[in-house]
């Protein structure tokens, strides 16, 4: 059975692919092989080295902020910049990927963006600099929908929650790791220049690993086996009967989404999931160095614990949300429970961020909220409950574009709010209220099945 909406793979090139990994096991059944693992690891590399590229600005910004001689309504702004065609481009990409497939949209991207990323590390000023980072949103656009794709075509249904945790998960690791290593390279070659054109040479050569890996179909790669390609088929199979019962008709199209209560409720819970998400990923190192008095180095190590507590519980997540699917759970009881309970965690976190003084309690309780926001996640699953396979691409755009006008709002409202208060306090509460349209969001959201589209 070949995958809709992929490209189609001749049966010889079937047989050498399936031949892969297919000596039988000792009862004479032949063991799957566990290439779509490994395929989710590389991505899971990937986007940790698109958030290392796109929060550099983050960790280089109190630098940068003094170079240039930024005011903070002008920081809220370059903040923004990549946001702003970031978001425009997640639609019109998301359709690309559903024509051309995941894996030339992916590479391009990365090679894209490793260049806007170098370039950014030679601005003269304000203006390059902006301009450098909109490049840098247009590049980036591709990768979390390609991604979504990825997981509705290579994942079985039981395993979609730990393939979304785990492609997402490259964001929070991403980002504290971005803390030191960017913070590293700034030290060891002395100039946060460097360290850009630095960070964006990697990116190109993770461009060329995403070739060398990624297939748009299991069957047309070489690591995969019968046994493994067949698994993939049938929940592929099993989905599609479902879906058909429930009148779907596989057409590849947006539109028609749009009356639907659970495509807004994936948008608006994408919306203030990022609201809190990129408020502390572009404003956080400012905030622990004008609010709590923290040099780069401790800029650095504290986005790396705040970030790294988020990786941990997007990874544990996922794994929760799928043991307890296969335990006999509903979709709607897991998911429900689960984000319901991540949203109360990070509202009640992050009002206690706003009344303590002490920096380390500060940092903890911002560790706390990362790591219960990042169960949201499970999020990168949802184009492909709702829309399958042949349009996980576009919804998944469609969802990130609703996200990322969080992304272009959220540092210009933080400027605003601190250049007009002095403090950070109405700006965390700012998060709080994109916590709460998270929290009604995820309980609206119907996770049990396909949209009749």
């Amino acid at each position: 059975m070949s995958l809709p909406n992929t490209e189609t793979v001749t049966t010889e090139a079937q047989t050498t692919d399936a031949a892969a990994g297919g000596t039988p096991g000792k009862d004479g059944v032949q063991r799957r092989t566990n290439v779509r693992w490994k395929l989710f690891l590389l991505l899971l590399v990937l986007v940790a080295v698109n958030y290392i590229d796109r929060g550099s600005i983050s960790v280089a910004l109190p630098i940068i902020q003094k170079e240039f001689n930024l005011a903070p309504e002008l920081v809220g702004l370059l903040l923004s910049a990549f946001f702003w065609t970031y978001a425009l481009m997640q639609i019109p990409v998301g359709l690309l990927i559903d024509k051309f497939g995941p894996r030339k949209v992916m590479t391009a991207s990365c090679v894209g963006w490793g260049a806007a990323t170098a370039a950014s590390g030679m601005a003269g000023g304000f203006l390059s600099m902006f301009i450098a980072r909109l490049g840098i949103g247009v590049t980036e656009a591709g990768v979390m929908p390609a991604g979504g794709k990825l997981n509705a075509i290579w994942m079985h249904k039981s395993e979609r929650g730990r393939g979304a945790t785990i492609l997402d998960a490259g964001a929070p690791l991403g980002a504290g790791l971005g803390g030191i290593l960017i913070a590293g390279l700034i030290a060891a070659t002395g100039s946060w220049r460097s360290s850009f054109v630095i960070a964006g040479a990697a990116t190109v050569l993770m461009g060329l690993a995403v070739w060398w890996y990624v297939r748009d179909n299991p069957r047309q790669h070489r690591g995969v086996n019968a046994a493994e390609a067949e698994y993939i088929e049938a929940s592929h199979a099993a989905e599609d009967a479902e879906a058909e019962l429930d009148g779907s008709k596989g057409k590849r199209a947006l539109l028609p989404y749009l009356r639907f209560r659970s495509f807004w409720a994936m948008c608006f819970g994408w919306l203030g999931f990022n609201g809190v998400f990129y408020g502390l990923l572009t404003w956080g190192p400012l905030y622990l160095a004008q609010a709590k008095g923290f040099d780069l180095k401790t800029i650095g190590w504290s986005t790396f614990v705040i970030f790294g507590a988020g990786f941990v519980g997007e990874i544990l997540g996922g794994n929760i949300a799928d043991k307890w699917r296969a335990s006999g759970a509903s979709a709607n009881r897991v998911m429900r429970t689960l984000l319901g309970i991540s949203s109360v965690v990070v509202i009640g976190g992050l009002v206690g961020v706003t009344v303590v003084a002490d920096p380390t309690t500060a940092v903890v309780l911002l560790s706390v909220v990362m790591f219960f926001l990042r169960w949201v996640g499970l999020f990168w699953s949802i184009p492909s409950i709702l829309g399958g396979r042949t349009n996980a691409g576009v919804l998944g755009g469609a969802m990130n574009f609703s996200g990322n006008i969080s992304g272009f709002v959220t540092p210009i409202a933080v400027g605003l709010i601190v250049g007009a208060t002095g403090s950070y306090t109405w700006a965390l509460l700012y998060f709080v209220g994109s916590a709460i349209i998270m929290g009604v969001s995820v309980l609206t959201l119907d996770y049990s099945k396909r949209l009749p589209v």
